[in-house]
């Protein structure tokens, strides 16, 4: 059994394409495995110590799509104990106001639930003026802006998965 569950919504690609290299840079499909939340329930969130909930701010600080169907599944999500930790991708140029405004809306959500959270990010090297997903100066995990600075993602994709090998005892 793999020992991190990814659970990703992704309306473009992105998001998937992220987390499928986050799954690469944590040691593969025997240590990470990925669940589209469009098709994913609570229970599957179960049988994982450590949870990556992956979404993209869409529009005007929304969840995409597929997590705003599958949020309501967190309220029946045992998360007491485990090790939980957010991926998000933004556009800082298009949506200053907003960026990666996902996260923040799904922790609200949970932030009560008993859960450790982990993966905190900074938000040195970002462009952007307000945040629903930062926390103590922190993002609340791996932020990414495939739009203005691709480049990026990659590096800093394998920089968080060491950090999180370490906080999630990978």
């Amino acid at each position: 059994m793999a020992k991190v569950g990814i659970f990703y919504g992704s309306t473009e690609g992105n998001t998937e394409r992220v987390c499928g290299q986050l799954q690469e840079a944590l040691g593969g499909e025997d240590i990470a495995e990925m669940h589209n939340v469009q098709s994913a329930t609570a229970d599957d969130m179960e049988e994982y110590e450590n949870l990556i909930l992956a979404c993209p701010t869409w529009e005007i600080g929304e969840l995409q799509e597929d997590w705003d169907a599958f949020i309501d599944e967190l309220d029946d999500a045992e998360l007491e104990g485990k090790n939980v930790t957010y991926l998000a991708l933004g556009d800082a140029d298009g949506y200053p106001d907003t960026f990666l405004d996902a996260p923040g809306i799904i922790h609200e959500r949970i932030v009560d639930s008993g859960a450790n959270f982990v993966g905190a990010w900074p938000t040195d090297g970002y462009d952007f003026e307000e945040s629903k997903g930062i926390v103590d100066g922190k993002f609340l995990g791996l932020g990414i802006d495939e739009d203005n600075h691709p480049e990026l993602t990659q590096e800093r994709v394998d920089q968080w998965a060491t950090q999180l090998k370490t906080e999630m005892s990978l």
